[in-house]
């Protein structure tokens, strides 16, 4: 999947990501709050603030942990949720780390992180066409 949009819509509390697959013409929308859209928006752009925000400090963290953030997967739905892991690589050892899609998004967001959506998920989300 790529991320192909971010629909912030002004006065209103949630927002809109959207990912398209890659290879196939599925779209997969997520409902995200105010922050992480405007942390998605502004990675984008390549906008810095003075002080790093907190997927900026994440980043850094991984980074001085020796690790590197390998991939992004939306894993799971309960609920009307989306659950994400953050796939790290450190010393050539993978490790999974629980994350809202939307932070995973906005930590990705400024780099070629690849993103991957379990087909389970996409199948509750995008039902084949009849």
């Amino acid at each position: 999947m790529e991320l192909s949009r971010i629909l912030i819509r002004e006065g209103y509390e949630s927002h809109i990501v959207e990912l398209r697959e890659v290879e196939g013409d599925r779209v997969f929308p997520i409902v995200i709050g105010p922050h992480e859209a405007i942390a998605i928006e502004r990675r984008l752009m390549e906008k810095t603030l003075p002080r790093p925000q907190t997927h900026e400090l994440l980043e850094q963290v991984i980074g001085q942990l020796g690790a590197t953030l390998k991939k992004i997967v939306i894993c799971d739905l309960h609920d009307h949720t989306f659950y994400a892991q953050l796939i790290l690589v450190r010393g050539g050892q993978e490790i999974q780390v629980d994350s809202r899609p939307s932070d995973a998004l906005a930590l990705g967001a400024s780099s070629e992180i690849p993103i991957f959506v379990a087909e389970s998920v996409l199948e509750a989300v995008c039902p084949p066409k009849a």
